[in-house]
């Protein structure tokens, strides 16, 4: 999944539940759950940092930029703020352990790496190419958080 669909789940965890030591374990676990579903990529086996990073960046702000003009928007309380913030930060730590291990591939967070490869079991593959087909859970994933967001 795209960071944007990780960070939107992870909000909604955050906002429907108020203790963070129950969202972030449930964030973690649906982050792997998600992933381990077909979805779009925009990564592939000649990825880098360096010709990767701005994709990176342009998913992460779009989540986040989303993520505070709802928080605006819906004007909530600073520990509803915090538990939203907390769930979106979760659900994208496996992938930021990623980034991680690409700078420094060694230790645990090598375990960590082929576990998240064992969890995308369609990883480098024709399921992974970025498609219209194979970003229609990503997309209808994120349509659904954004509408559990509003209500």
């Amino acid at each position: 999944m795209i960071l944007v669909t990780h960070a939107l789940v992870g909000a909604v965890i955050g906002k429907n539940i108020n203790n963070p030591l129950i969202i972030i374990p449930l964030s973690l676990v649906t982050h792997y759950a998600l992933d381990s579903q077909r979805h779009g990529e925009y990564l592939d086996k000649t990825s880098k940092f360096g010709n990767t990073w701005w994709k990176i960046a342009l998913d992460i702000s779009a989540g986040f930029l989303f993520i505070l003009s709802f928080i605006t928007i819906k004007d909530f309380d600073l520990l509803r703020i915090r538990n939203i913030l907390i769930g979106s930060f979760s659900s994208l730590f496996p992938d930021f352990l990623t980034l991680l291990f690409w700078i420094y591939p060694a230790g645990f967070l090598k375990k960590l790496h082929s576990f998240h490869e064992w969890v995308h079991r369609y990883f480098f593959s024709e399921e992974l190419k970025w498609s219209l087909k194979n970003a229609l859970n990503d997309i209808l994933v994120s349509l659904l958080a954004i509408i559990f967001l509003f209500l």
